[in-house]
């Protein structure tokens, strides 16, 4: 592997944990640097409004 794969795969949260492979200081370090995304954050649904919603499931008219 070259050196821009493995810098890639440091801070992979399935080898994390793994012995040896990142110092906690590096790993705070590249925490810090992930851009803040919280403004696409959905905002919570009222559970009031989903039980008066109607379902749009309504049955198909019978043809006769």
């Amino acid at each position: 592997m070259n050196r821009d794969s493995i810098e890639k795969l440091k801070i992979d949260r399935r080898l994390i944990h793994r012995r040896g492979w990142i110092s906690n200081s590096e790993l705070q370090k590249q925490l810090e640097a992930l851009p803040d995304v919280s403004d696409k954050i959905a905002p919570p649904e009222d559970s009031e409004d989903e039980a008066e919603a109607p379902s749009g499931a309504e049955a198909p008219p019978r043809a006769e």
